[in-house]
């Protein structure tokens, strides 16, 4: 199997490569701008590393040339990032996708596994959120993946195979600039951890392995063009997590509210259970793994 990985050099696209190389049968090309991911594949067997941007066509047929299966993963992926930038989060998450699925049409590809995000939902109505509810992104990013999301659609009612996993909040060694890696780095350093909008923030943290895990599961599973949560379907306070990393690194840093960034969802927790039936999908408690990550953090900070 030939396996073509958009933004596989990034932190959920290393995880899933290493993870596909585990199939003695696989291939793995990785297409990466390295706008945010690092190429750490140099000399491993069975991985091509091309660096090429999914808003350039030529690289992206280039790169489609003889793939069975596409991971799409390549995005603007943070949330404030993409306010600041609408063009780039608009051409990369939309047109790149786009490009993407085309390529993958035109050049025979089985099946092209789409990571979207939680962040399509917005602040939904009630929690748990199921696939159903409506689609009500409240930032750019967010509206970015949702459009992605019809993108696919319309390429899978073209006869294109597509599935659609959105995706909670990962959590894993290698992440940088997200919640958890920023309030480790905080409390190892003694800085405040700063909560944006106070104890009543609610986020589902997932653990990097069980993403990979459905990422690999879904290459055969049979959704009927439905997207899939993929969450620990539970929600950890951003002031229990704060809490746990203080413990976790002995930390007597403090922890601060401040006020709530617009661009932000505040409360979000998934229902997983057509996770569960769909692809057998029983992840870990949340932040079940959180000490590891902690430990990998604790080594890197010496």
């Amino acid at each position: 199997m030939r396996v073509l990985v958009t933004g596989g050099a990034g932190f959920i696209g290393h995880h899933l490569v290493h993870r596909l190389l585990e199939d003695p049968a696989a291939s793995v090309r990785v297409l990466d701008n390295l706008q945010r991911g690092r190429h750490t594949f140099g000399g491993t067997p069975r991985v091509e590393f091309v660096q090429g941007d999914i808003r350039d066509r030529k690289a992206v047929r280039a790169a489609m040339g003889g793939i069975d299966l596409v991971y799409h993963l390549a995005a603007q992926s943070n949330v404030l990032g993409a306010g600041q930038d609408l063009e780039y989060s608009f051409t990369t998450n939309v047109a790149g996708t786009f490009e993407v699925l085309q390529a993958a049409q035109e050049g025979g590809a089985g099946r092209v596994i789409f990571a979207s995000s939680r962040e399509v939902y917005g602040e939904a109505a009630s929690l748990p959120v199921v696939e159903s509810a409506p689609l009500n992104p409240k930032n750019s990013y967010g509206a970015s993946k949702a459009a992605g999301e019809l993108y696919c659609r319309v390429f899978a009612a073209d006869g294109l195979s597509v599935a659609v996993l959105r995706l909670a909040n990962v959590y894993g060694p290698g992440d940088f600039g997200r919640v958890i890696p920023l309030f480790l780095d905080n409390a190892i350093h003694g800085r405040p951890l700063v909560i944006y909008g106070g104890d009543h923030k609610l986020l589902d943290f997932v653990w990097i392995g069980d993403v990979v895990r459905a990422l690999v599961k879904v290459q055969t599973a049979s959704l009927d063009g439905q997207p899939v949560n993929i969450g620990s379907g539970e929600g950890t306070t951003l002031r229990d997590l704060a809490q746990r990393i203080l413990r976790l690194t002995g930390s007597s840093a403090p922890i601060e509210c401040a006020a709530h960034r617009e661009a932000e969802t505040d409360r979000f927790v998934p229902d997983i259970r057509l996770a569960e039936r769909l692809l057998d999908y029983h992840p870990a408690p949340s932040l079940a793994h959180l000490a590891e990550v902690a430990v990998v953090a604790g080594g890197q900070s010496r």
